[in-house]
């Protein structure tokens, strides 16, 4: 099966298609193989034999086209299997590290499967299109003929020629009545939340510190997605010379908004403990456009957040929380519900 890339920046008014007939797909198990390379990018939370880093290349054949009055189709919904139970599980054993001081944040997630009949994925990255103006919204058809479709509000690394930009969002909150007709600008944070996020923008600093970047930061501030909202700092930076785009990814990737600190414990912890199989969920796609001549580059890489991955008759989705000490179970798994609704809101 051919792979092919449809994918929305936040607030275009159209989207770009890379199609199956001008495509061709290269497989890297190393984020130093995308240097100098140019495509659609989705790499996963670990890179694998089963779950490489896939680059989707068009040959610089693509479309730009319109999603504004294109009609949809909706799915049939036969079921909904949620892991409750495992969760639970998996959160006691997370949680009781932070106890033991063992680490400092934890990102625990899960997944809901959903039976469908009569399911167009196409329509699901339409929908998405038009619900969510806001976020990155991308859908890719991968070698192992699966598809992933993503609505993410999080970018990993984004700019062209020399000046780039991450951010550190954590935090999360739903939003509901009147609250809907704005942007969270009056929500009230926890504190859990502030030090989750004061968490995520301390490592993103250290990592472009390591790498003699300078950068300019700016945050935190009340930031909606869809129905949620989270808190979001921003990093501003000129990329040196001596410094490959290839290092700042493998050096952000994965940050502690999807993983964990410190980073390689909590990575190496989720991987050994958290029951479901994250594959591409908390990875990061997008285009990668880079000049080997020092010409200009283009590139928007996301974090693959609020994602579901369609095969056959079923959709899986995907959601995550940050637990610190403070953590209740019940209130971290009613937000990752809330982080799922996402995806369930353009599936019927």
């Amino acid at each position: 099966m051919k792979s092919f890339a449809y994918y929305r920046l936040p607030y275009a008014d159209h989207y770009i298609a890379l199609p199956d007939a001008c495509t061709e797909v290269r497989l890297f198990h190393s984020f130093e193989q995308l240097e100098g390379c140019n495509g659609f990018v989705v790499a996963p939370f670990q890179v694998t034999d089963q779950t490489p880093i896939v680059l989707i290349d068009s040959c610089g054949v693509c479309q730009r086209l319109s999603y504004q009055d294109v009609p949809t189709k909706r799915c049939d919904v036969l079921g909904f299997h949620d892991n409750h139970d495992t969760y639970v599980s998996d959160f006691f054993q997370f949680h009781h590290q932070l106890e033991q001081h063992a680490m400092t944040k934890l990102v625990l997630s899960r997944t809901s499967t959903v039976s469908v009949g009569n399911c167009d994925s196409f329509s699901l990255f339409i929908r998405a299109c038009q619900r969510y103006p806001r976020m990155f919204v991308a859908l890719v058809a991968m070698p192992d003929g699966s598809q992933w479709l993503t609505a993410t509000p999080e970018v990993l690394l984004q700019g062209s020629g020399h000046n780039y930009s991450t951010m550190a969002l954590a935090g999360t909150m739903r939003l509901s009545g009147d609250e809907l007709l704005g942007e969270g600008e009056h929500m009230r944070w926890a504190a859990k939340d502030i030090e989750e996020q004061r968490l995520v923008s301390s490592y993103i600093a250290d990592q472009l510190k390591a790498l003699s970047i300078a950068y300019d930061e700016r945050g935190p501030r009340t930031v909606r997605a869809a129905d949620l909202v989270h808190l979001r700092s921003d990093f501003t930076f000129q990329l040196p010379g001596q410094v490959s785009m290839s290092s700042v990814i493998a050096a952000l990737h994965p940050t502690p908004a999807v993983c964990g600190l410190p980073k390689q414990e909590s990575f190496q912890f989720i991987l050994e403990h958290e029951h479901s199989h994250r594959e591409y969920y908390s990875g990061f796609m997008g285009p990668l456009d880079q000049q080997d001549d020092g010409g200009l580059s283009s590139t928007h890489l996301f974090v693959t957040l609020r994602c579901m991955k369609i095969q056959n008759d079923s959709l899986t989705l995907y959601a995550g929380g940050g637990l610190l000490t403070e953590s209740q179970q019940d209130h971290e798994w009613q937000e990752t519900e809330a982080k799922m609704d996402t995806m369930r809101n353009i599936i019927c």
